[in-house]
């Protein structure tokens, strides 16, 4: 197959397939199915939601196109820290009183969606943003079928005290006018109709990307945010530009891997990749229980490193030799293998977001193109008349001064996400990512596993049971053997397992073999992957 695209969203998928069959590139199939994405997964990403994105261009090199959202300039280091609960168990933030931080106008941080994929289509791409973006007008004048993976978001009650997924839909009249017109949660295979979205979208194509960071949008979008409360204004819109770099580069079994830097999720994905190679994993057989306590482990101390070190490096002096040094995976190895069980610190009992996600696209022309993009929890708040929700990515900042993941005007939080590229000697023969949270990491961790450990394809290594452990609990999907989870907590491990049989993740791969890419999407979504 001389190309290939994989998404979450059939919808999503369609649109970058037929972009890919009409001559266009990769970077061009990844944004037209990427503006589909925030059309038809509205809770789970947006063109006011922020993400990662790796491009390696023909015969070019990788090039990261990061976008995460920032703290407006209004926001005070210590604006919350009267107002904590608990920190959620996986570290991804923390349950405040009132639920400011995760729903309504003060959990919005700055919408760089848009403006990356205005960058990538201009810098990489063939089509006009104008032609990529018509099948995402389409869909949202034509209306969005619902799906199994949205009802089941909608009707989630976080055990962690987070808010309860439905007040994200029918807490803002606004918004509810969209999503539960009734008064009720829409139900699978009913359609949900947004001309409020497909005119918003039908503006910037018409007027470019600078109307919604500097123009009429704005705005209103300004406007909004003043009449409620919420911190982001029009100067933080204006600021608003994605943030362009190299790849951190590691390497896994002879493969060479290029994943994202901080404030993203590579650095925690190389350093448990730099511990895994010390082990014979195969030999241990998959997710059998030696190979489950060692890679948890590995999960384990990657997140302790994460939480006491990681932030935003325009604020944080990350010490990132502790995460891509062989020298650093080299000692977390030899503690595993002597036996050593890493305790992960907290206060609180958790549910990560998992409002997230995920395209890998390979044209023939030897372009690929992996990006996550999200809202993060989702804010709950569309402002009247443009139909688009906005992220609600305040949520995960640490709301006590003074540490890494400390709220501060302009300062970017941590995500998990870790678009990732990997290369043997002929060039590139994989792309993985995933939706989670804070599951990313560890989903994108066991798909690489799978396909170079275990020699699965795409859809196998996506589909294949997986476990997390990013706190001393390790917690498992419903098809890991009971008899696995025995031997596990004969050895000491808590476990909990999970009534679902697909979870931690939602992975999407492509993968190069000598029929060319195929894809796999992660079956636990509703998503679809093609190839040409």
């Amino acid at each position: 197959m001389r190309a290939a695209v994989t998404s979450p969203q059939p919808e999503a998928t369609e649109a970058g397939f037929d972009v890919l069959a009409e001559g266009g590139n990769a970077v061009d199939a990844a944004v037209a199915a990427a503006f589909v994405q925030t059309v038809v997964d509205p809770f789970m990403c947006g063109i006011a939601g922020f993400g990662s994105a790796q491009i390696l261009p023909a015969g070019g090199t990788a090039q990261m196109v990061d976008f995460h959202g920032k703290a407006p300039r209004a926001v005070r280091p210590d604006q919350w820290a009267d107002l904590i609960k608990f920190q959620t168990e996986d570290g991804f933030g923390f349950v405040l009183e009132g639920h400011v931080n995760e729903l309504g106008y003060q959990s919005i941080t700055t919408p760089g969606t848009l403006a990356a994929l205005a960058h990538m289509a201009a810098a990489h791409g063939t089509r006009p943003l104008a032609d990529l973006m018509a099948p995402a007008i389409a869909h949202a004048r034509e209306g969005v079928l619902i799906r199994p993976h949205m009802v089941e978001y909608w009707s989630e009650i976080p055990r962690s005290g987070r808010v309860p997924h439905h007040e994200h839909v029918r807490h803002f009249p606004a918004t509810a006018r969209i999503y539960a017109p009734e008064g009720r949660l829409m139900r699978v295979g009913e359609r949900i109709e947004n001309p409020d979205m497909a005119r918003t979208l039908e503006r910037i194509a018409a007027e470019g990307p600078e109307s919604f960071y500097k123009g009429a949008i704005a705005a209103e979008i300004a406007a909004d945010m003043a009449a409620h409360g919420g911190q982001l204004a029009a100067e933080d819109l204006a600021e608003v530009a994605p943030r362009l770099g190299a790849p951190l580069e590691g390497h896994y079994r002879g493969l060479r891997i290029t994943t994202n830097a901080l404030p993203g999720g590579g650095p925690v994905l190389l350093l448990m990749l730099g511990i895994l190679e010390h082990f014979d994993l195969a030999a241990m057989g998959h997710n059998s229980a030696d190979y489950v306590a060692t890679v948890a482990e590995a999960m384990k101390r990657a997140t302790v490193e994460k939480d006491a070190k990681i932030g935003d490096p325009d604020f944080v002096k990350v010490p990132l030799d502790d995460f891509i040094a062989p020298e650093a995976a080299a000692r977390h190895a030899a503690a595993i293998r002597a036996g050593e069980i890493a305790h992960v610190p907290r206060f609180g009992q958790p549910e990560p977001p998992r409002d997230t996600t995920h395209l890998c696209v390979a044209d023939s022309e030897g372009s690929v193109v992996s990006m996550t993009h999200s809202i993060g929890m989702p804010s709950g708040v569309v402002t009247e008349g443009l139909g688009f929700m906005y992220n609600g990515c305040m949520g995960v900042f640490d709301p006590r001064p003074g540490r890494p993941g400390s709220l501060a005007p302009g300062k970017s939080r941590f995500t998990a996400m870790c678009p990732s590229i990997l290369y043997d000697a002929t060039g590139p023969m994989a792309a993985i990512g995933s939706p989670g949270g804070t599951f990313i990491t560890m989903s994108v961790l066991q798909g690489i596993l799978n396909m170079v450990d275990f020699g699965m394809t795409a859809a196998e290594a996506v589909a294949a049971p997986r476990f997390c452990a990013t706190s001393d609990t390790l917690e498992l999907t419903n098809r890991i053997l009971r008899r696995t989870e025995s031997e596990l907590r004969a050895r000491g491990y808590p476990t909990r397992r999970l009534a679902t049989s697909f979870g931690f993740g939602g992975v999407h791969a492509l993968r190069r073999d000598t029929g060319g890419w195929r894809g796999g999407a992660d079956p636990g979504r509703d998503g679809l992957a093609l190839a040409l």
